[in-house]
């Protein structure tokens, strides 16, 4: 299928991309575009492990200012910016070399979908937990993670039924917010976000209003249209309803179950380990997302329930019954060490299988020698 994606953000027309359009001529002809992609994922990750190794338990910036040293809000803000211009130069890249491939449309939105997550965990580093005074609760976090994936989820949801993406707004907004926060911080340390900043009211306080704004006014109003539209134009690739809707369902089962461990867990295990349950909600997000994305590209149909929605309910049920009595963490680690190994793996073999059926190198524009 021929990718197009749509994009009428101001923002993104009018000053990033001639921005782009400038940054794109320093690359040299040979890298590949997927290099591009995965090495602004890597930046990302970097970013964020480096973040967790001085702030683990989101507490650094509440309690005592000062825990993360100043270069590495520096360094995140870098490593954004980097990751935001890798991730906006790739495509034109390919197009310049002539190297658009479904493996590099596929590359490019999977570790989108993974990257989504590990923008917002870093982020909530800045604004720290809710200590009683500032910052923000473990809960508002998780709620604040499901509606930035959501907003993802929407857009693929979107081109499944349409064929067209159309680039939200919020992520240039977003990322653009996102560099401004870490050099602010850098500037002025984590206090900002610490003292009331309009009648009472904190920045991060502003920020969830915005995300939950953007996403309930505008992002998901634009989608419901955009289906609406192609409705109308007979122009939708789904005929009946229920396959229209079948992409949503696994993704809102991970929703509610992850929902249901959060609320009825005996040993509260979203406060005793943020950082870790927020990052199995990315990846297991990730997983169900990538394959909606593989069948939207394909033209085949998803499965009803991805199969990770299985071990996952056998891990609530057990937690939430007091099966796992102080286990509970352990069972967490293990568990979220294993569905990251899985995604890891899954991630691996599609861009093998790809790379094999269209004859090409995941990272280098050299032909493969047919066998």
């Amino acid at each position: 299928s021929q990718y197009s994606a749509v994009d009428t953000n101001p923002l993104s027309v009018y000053i990033m991309q001639p921005i782009w359009n400038e940054i794109i001529k320093i690359v040299p002809l040979w890298i590949a575009p997927n290099l591009l992609t995965f090495s602004g994922f890597v930046m990302i990750l970097v970013n964020y492990f480096l973040i967790s190794f001085y702030d683990w338990d989101y507490t650094a910036s509440g309690t005592s200012p000062g825990l993360v040293p100043t270069w590495v809000w520096l360094f995140s803000a870098f490593t954004t910016f980097c990751a935001y211009a890798l991730d906006s130069i790739d495509g034109k890249h390919a197009r310049r070399t002539q190297s658009s491939t479904p493996l590099g449309e596929l590359f490019d939105h999977g570790l989108d979908s993974w990257a989504t997550s590990i923008f917002v965990l870093s982020f909530f580093s800045v604004c720290s937990r809710d200590n009683g005074k500032t910052g923000v609760s473990v809960y508002t976090m998780y709620i604040y993670l499901s509606i930035v994936l959501f907003n993802f989820m929407c857009s693929h949801w979107e081109k499944y039924n349409t064929g067209v993406l159309f680039l939200p707004w919020g992520y240039d907004i977003s990322q653009v917010v996102l560099i401004a926060a870490y050099l602010l911080t850098g500037a002025v340390g984590v206090e900002v976000w610490q003292k009331p900043f309009l009648f009472g009211y904190y920045i991060t306080d502003a920020l969830v209003i915005l995300l939950i704004g953007f996403s309930l006014f505008l992002s998901f109003p634009q989608t419901l249209y955009n289906i609406h539209r192609a409705h109308l134009k007979k122009t939708l690739k789904n005929d009946s309803l229920y396959e229209g809707l079948l992409p949503l369902v696994s993704p809102l089962l991970l929703f509610i179950l992850l929902t249901v461990w959060v609320v009825l867990s005996p040993g509260n295990i979203l406060a005793k380990q943020p950082r870790l349950f927020l990052w199995m909600v990315g990846v297991a997000f990730s997983n169900v997302i990538c394959k909606v994305i593989i069948c939207q590209m394909s033209s085949t149909r998803p499965e009803l329930f991805h199969w990770f929605l299985f071990p996952l309910a056998l891990v609530v049920y057990a937690a939430i019954s007091g099966l796992l009595g102080w286990t509970e963490e352990v069972v967490l680690a293990v568990f979220t060490a294993l569905v990251t190994a899985a995604h890891v793996h899954y991630g691996v073999c599609v861009g093998r299988q790809l790379s094999e059926h269209l004859n090409i190198y995941i990272f280098s524009l050299k032909k493969r020698v047919q066998e």
